[in-house]
């Protein structure tokens, strides 16, 4: 091969590898940052009917919340995801949020699991 060749080939390859790697990054859920935050279904908004065609971006998802949420340092943030179901009234959910994707997951947690920055902005829960 001629060094003409080599050139090209190697920026290819390098934008190749680029993206390779960044589509590995955006869907692993990479950079994530974990909010909490408690169920409020005065929150919830139906999203679309059943059997409707998904235009709102939900993930097909039927209902939507929209709760204030407090990362690890207590630093408040709206966040709005979409769920299938009613959520308990009350449960502390830990959010996965990543920058360019929203709310990758969610898990209902106790009191005692959300850090303490966090739980300064609730009531202990009476069942403790």
């Amino acid at each position: 091969m001629n060094k003409k060749m080599l050139i090209p080939i190697a920026i290819a390859a390098i934008l190749v590898l680029g993206i390779v790697l960044g589509c590995n990054w955006f869907f692993s859920g990479a950079g994530s940052t974990s909010y909490y935050t408690q169920v409020d279904n005065t929150k919830l908004s139906q999203v679309s009917p059943q059997g409707a065609v998904d235009l709102s971006g939900n993930g097909g998802m039927d209902h939507s919340y929209t709760l204030t949420s407090y990362d690890e340092h207590g630093n408040e943030k709206d966040v709005t995801f979409g769920t299938s179901r009613e959520l308990r009234e009350g449960a502390f959910l830990c959010l996965k949020v990543s920058p360019l994707r929203g709310v990758l997951e969610w898990s209902e947690v106790q009191y005692d699991e959300l850090p303490s920055a966090v739980q300064e902005h609730y009531a202990v829960p009476a069942s403790r």
